[in-house]
């Protein structure tokens, strides 16, 4: 929102939320008429591709996203070294808009404007008109209307919304107030119109001219430099014909220079050129090499999480992971994205982070939770794993946190079999173990003096029943063979406190995988359930029962760049296993956590809040 609103703000179908696509179906539907009535040599041919035109533009711009996300969570070529906040993400929601007000435009231009029936697939003719029209016309009222916005009135009650945007992604290039679109789109169509009234319009030359705008648009708001100086040596005069996204990007940061759309010509010959834009371009192209302290490995869960991870849907990972009816209509894209990742050889960067002076990222690993349980991936995985492990080694990395199943004790023993093949490692592994099993430990109330234990027997769990026996608190366990197994492992002088028991009645439930739906009916009434699992329990009970989430713990402001939620995780929210790795390198301290080591919890803990990191409960 702009600093004071002005008249005309707000888009027309604000109210209809993710329904406001109904706002086309009537041309939509009347498109489809003409098809099936008249056939598709009769019907208008240019009136029928407007909807997939749009489409085509929806996909331009989400392959724009996803691409700038991914090149600036590897911090390479990134031209201001800030991150985004949730607050951007949620401004920049509605970036479609715009893609469905130049619909309605056109669908009335292609009704009601003399000369836009039946227009022929190409003319070059008026392809040249449209280029000549842009550079001359539009360049330069867009110029002049671009510096009239930043006047102090029109600035507070238009402009101010999109340079709300310091760090700008390729989506941040439509979103302005409805009237302020409205201007640009009226600018951006008189090449189309003067076309058509003149007899020269041509299907193919308004797209390409729609697509030029969309294109130059992304490309400029990336916050990474991918134009080659190559292009500007073989044609020097380019320099003035197309501006780059460092050019731009001065724009967000200086605000009173670099006015021009997408020829810099007219900051040239007005003197508005910012004088480092030169300097700025040369520095980011060069790039930096990439730098980092803590890499935490994840890896994709299931088949719509794809459009989850931060180069995804930015609405979508901006919220915890849910599966939606609307993301199950993508299963060929699901599955295309699974084979895919399935052959993709290495990890890839998803997630930049910075606490302090600590640099942070995550890798995925490019395999889905389902492949970790086939006997036949198991060799493959943990190659990934190592290979990722040794990169990060490489880069001076001082921890690697191991998250979700990438530490399966049958997959490679918590970790345990890379300290075996490679000794000498400098970067420390951490599996998160102590601080996982404190926020559980610290998640029960003081007054509890029994809980049951059911679930699969993590090193999670072992851990959380050893501190439990020791503060005296009764665990109770259901399954007799888990209860034979976990006994050994609690202290001589505390295990009474661990006992078995096929009726367990206590008010607290410590929950870990492979729990079944029925065991969970066996619960009294109001009865607390709290995961020591990587994964979130199912549900089933919807009387009084609660449900926590997994071991997790709230970030503090200091941690920046957080614009996503860790799968299904709140906002600012981060796993347990992940915030481990961090407290790990915050303190400095040389040992791993992998294996059968799991660290002194208390000391653990009192790290983690010492460093800010908070209950999800005090939150």
């Amino acid at each position: 929102m702009a600093t004071n609103p002005g008249l005309f703000t707000e888009w027309p179908w604000k109210k209809l939320g993710n329904f406001k696509y109904l706002v086309l179906a009537p041309w939509v539907a009347h498109g489809a008429y003409l098809a099936a009535t008249k056939g598709w040599r009769e019907a208008d041919l240019g009136y029928l591709a407007i909807m997939p035109s749009l489409i085509l533009r929806l996909l331009h711009n989400q392959t724009w996203i996803t691409i700038s996300r991914l090149q600036n969570a590897r911090s390479r070529r990134q031209i201001v070294d800030r991150g985004i906040e949730f607050e951007q993400v949620d401004r920049e929601r509605n970036w479609d808009d715009q893609i469905i007000l130049s619909g309605i435009l056109l669908y009335l231009g292609a009704l009601y404007l003399p000369g836009g029936q039946h227009l022929p697939l190409w003319r070059a003719d008026g392809a040249l008109l449209i280029a000549l029209l842009h550079a001359g016309p539009v360049e330069l009222l867009y110029y002049w209307l671009h510096r009239a916005l930043h006047h102090h009135f029109l600035y507070t009650r238009y402009h101010s919304h999109h340079h709300a945007s310091i760090v700008t992604e390729p989506i941040t290039s439509v979103i302005h107030p409805f009237a302020e679109l409205v201007a640009y789109e009226v600018l951006f169509s008189i090449p189309l119109i003067t076309c058509a009234l003149t007899g020269m319009a041509s299907i193919i030359a308004f797209e390409m001219y729609v697509i030029y705008i969309d294109f130059m648009n992304n490309m400029g708001h990336c916050n990474f430099e991918l134009v080659p100086s190559w292009l500007f040596k073989w044609f020097p005069p380019l320099k003035c014909l197309m501006y780059t996204p460092s050019f731009h990007s001065l724009h967000h940061t200086q605000f009173r220079t670099n006015y021009s759309l997408f020829m810099p010509f007219y900051d040239y010959i007005y003197n508005t050129m910012d004088k480092s834009s030169d300097t700025l371009y040369e520095k980011s192209l060069k790039g930096k090499e990439e730098e980092v302290d803590v890499v935490h490995l994840t890896h994709l869960t299931s088949l719509q999480s794809i459009y989850h991870m931060r180069p995804g849907f930015a609405e979508y990972a901006s919220k915890p992971f849910a599966s939606k009816w609307y993301m199950r209509m993508m299963w060929p894209v699901s599955w295309l994205s699974m084979v895919l990742t399935w052959t993709y050889g290495s990890s890839f960067t998803v997630e930049r982070n910075v606490m302090k002076k600590l640099r942070m990222q995550s890798w995925a690993i490019p395999r889905y939770s389902f492949h970790y349980g086939l006997t036949w991936e198991k060799e493959a995985i943990n190659n990934l794993i190592e290979k990722a492990i040794c990169e990060a080694d490489k880069k001076g990395a001082k921890v690697v946190s191991l998250g979700l199943l990438n530490q399966a004790h049958n997959l490679n023993e918590n970790g345990e079999l890379y300290l075996q093949k490679y000794p000498n490692l400098r970067v420390r592994l951490v599996d998160g173990t102590s601080l996982a099993a404190a926020v559980v430990v610290n998640s029960i109330s003081q007054s509890t003096d029994q809980v049951v234990l059911v679930g699969k027997v993590s090193k999670v769990a072992r851990a959380v029943a050893t501190a439990l026996c020791k503060k005296n608190v009764k665990v109770i366990m259901t399954n007799k063979q888990d209860y034979h197994f976990l006994k050994p492992n609690i202290p001589e002088d505390a295990a009474e406190n661990l006992v078995f028991s096929k009726t367990g009645t206590a008010k607290v439930w410590l929950i870990g995988e492979g729990l079944d739906a029925s065991e969970q009916f066996k619960a009294h009434k109001r009865t607390q359930f709290i995961p020591y699992s990587q994964f979130p329990p199912r549900m089933v009970r919807k009387d009084s029962c609660t449900y926590l989430t997994t071991p997790a713990m709230a970030v503090p402001k200091t941690l920046q760049n957080v614009h996503s939620c860790e799968n299904w995780l709140p906002r600012r929210v981060m796993s347990a296993w992940r915030i481990a790795g961090m407290v790990h390198a915050l303190e400095g301290w040389n040992e791993h956590e992998c294996g059968d080591i799991v660290l002194d919890m208390e000391k653990v803990w009192s790290a983690a809040i010492l460093h800010g990191f908070r209950p999800v409960s005090q939150v």
